[in-house]
């Protein structure tokens, strides 16, 4: 799939899981803090949510954020992935995902994170039900914790670990791309 089918498979799942779990537009928007509006035009494909959007979405609705990944093509090795094989998020603030696990319902998922030059994960902190644990591949990352929010700086080759519901958000301050290996479990 291009990004544009990429976009578009997204805002599919999040009307249709919505849909499915009884939700109005106004009250999933009420429950993520955002606008009826920008919720409508994420459902049309027409604005991407930010990783905390997102986050909050699946949290809300009861799904495990991999839930919004799009349909893989057919593998011939069930236990590996290639990069052609590969599910894609593009989210908004120049944040792009890339499933790297080839099962979804395993006890863990891994993901790449590319973070383009400025790039964040949203004004608000993310909150998953997972455990989460990085590793800085190449560039810098920055993390802001809720205990203190203090930014904390990780270069390529330093790895972190959060407990589940700890709530941070991250992003790229250089003018540079970083790139980065999450584990969830």
């Amino acid at each position: 799939m291009n990004k544009q089918e990429e976009i578009a498979a997204l805002a599919i799942l999040i009307h249709d899981l919505r849909k499915h779990k009884k939700f109005t537009l106004k009250e999933l928007a009420d429950k993520i803090e955002r606008s009826v509006g920008f919720l409508s035009q994420v459902e049309r494909g027409l604005s991407r949510p930010t990783v905390a959007d997102l986050t909050a979405i699946s949290e809300t609705l009861g799904v495990p954020t991999t839930y919004f990944y799009s349909l893989p093509k057919p593998k011939v090795l069930p236990w590996v992935t290639r990069p052609d094989e590969r599910r894609t998020l593009y989210y908004a603030n120049g944040i792009t995902d890339i499933l790297v696990s080839p099962k979804m319902r395993a006890s863990f998922s891994m993901l790449e994170s590319r973070l383009e030059a400025g790039a964040n994960s949203g004004e608000r902190h993310l909150s998953d039900s997972s455990e989460q644990g990085g590793y800085v591949l190449e560039g810098e990352l920055t993390l802001w914790l809720d205990e203190d929010d203090e930014p904390v700086t990780l270069l390529a080759g330093d790895s972190f670990q959060l407990d589940s519901h700890t709530r941070c958000r991250y992003g790229n301050l250089t003018d540079q791309l970083t790139r980065v290996l999450w584990v969830y479990t």
